[in-house]
């Protein structure tokens, strides 16, 4: 089996998982839910940003989040809306966070602990590699537990912030 394939159906499998987590949660309204959860206060702009998806789409998920009393907006400040999970919403997002993790390691749990950690300087490497920027990061991790994994121990956003820094340098006179 060559290493895309099975990369490939790990990514399946990584996949169908979440499915099964998230159950009648799309995957854009747990990323909209768990990036408010992490974020609260941003704008539905910034949250489509985060997802990945059209502001016309955000608008609906959001629509959909608050008819759930998940979520709710707040006075407009100028042209912003700033965006609330509700004390409902927050433990949505808690449990689908939680069931999230479970699940993953769940999938890791057959590998002896050595081989964990192998696997997961492979993954940080594999993830520090693909990632081009912090809209890249911030998408990319829009399902992710800020909590556990943030600052140098994420491998995305520790690359995001190296090459904000590269940029940075290449920008300043000399």
């Amino acid at each position: 089996m060559s290493n895309a394939n099975t990369l490939g159906a790990l990514g399946l499998l990584v996949s169908d998982a979440m499915a099964q987590v998230l159950g009648n949660v799309s995957g854009s309204a747990a990323a909209l839910l768990l990036t408010l959860h992490y974020r609260p206060g941003i704008t539905a702009t910034e949250l489509a940003d985060v997802a990945g998806i059209t502001q016309p789409t955000t608008t609906r998920v959001l629509d959909g989040l608050a008819r759930r009393g998940w979520v709710k907006r707040q006075s407009r400040n100028g042209r912003r809306t700033p965006l609330r999970l509700t004390s409902t919403g927050r433990r949505r997002a808690q449990s689908l966070q939680a069931a999230r993790l479970q699940a993953l390691e769940g999938l890791l749990a057959g590998l002896p602990k050595q081989d964990q950690a192998v696997f997961e300087r492979t993954l940080a490497k594999l993830l520090a590699d693909a990632t081009v920027s912090r809209s890249f990061a911030r998408t990319t991790c829009r399902l992710c537990d800020h909590r556990v994994c943030d600052g140098p121990s994420c491998p995305i956003g520790t690359r995001a912030t190296e090459l904000e820094r590269q940029a940075a340098a290449r920008e300043r006179p000399v």
